[in-house]
């Protein structure tokens, strides 16, 4: 289980399908998970510390979550099936939920828990991006300019 950390949102052209980019702490892979535009708004406006006048879905949780006495102290992508990513908040008490992984990365960001990733996912959908002297976001640009969705599907689909 390795740490990873946001890099970002980027829209994959021509699709117009929202990217969620994701880098290992203490490694060099990415992992790429396509997810859907609300889930993206929402992981954006928070990285840019925008404060919505109401507060969105992954807001409303978080104040939940405290209202009810509880802790989320973690969010882990468990696995890759199919090309469909999983996640997972682990809350105080050995409570655990499944969530979508773009769900569990705007939750968490917003509560600041560490995401951590299963070696086997990263092992399976991660990617070295080469030449570490660019900038991370060029790298993803160029990244998502040769890949798609069907490249993280199971060889046996």
């Amino acid at each position: 289980m390795g740490e990873v950390r946001v890099v970002g949102i980027r829209v994959e052209q021509p699709q117009n399908q929202p990217v969620l980019l994701l880098r290992e702490v203490d490694g060099d892979r990415y992992l790429p998970i396509w997810i859907g535009q609300s889930e993206a708004t929402s992981i954006a406006l928070e990285q840019q510390g925008v404060v919505p006048a109401r507060p969105l879905t992954h807001d409303l949780f978080r104040d939940v979550v405290v209202a009810l006495g509880h802790t989320l102290t973690e969010v882990r992508i468990v696995d890759l099936q199919e090309g469909t990513f999983y996640a997972e908040l682990h809350f105080d008490k050995d409570i655990r939920v499944s969530a979508r992984p773009s769900d569990a990365v705007a939750i968490a960001l917003r509560i600041d828990v560490p995401i951590y990733a299963e070696e086997s996912v990263l092992e399976e959908a991660g990617l070295v991006i080469p030449d570490e002297k660019e900038d991370e976001v060029e790298k993803f640009k160029e990244f998502l300019d040769s890949v798609s969705p069907d490249d993280f599907k199971s060889p046996e689909s």
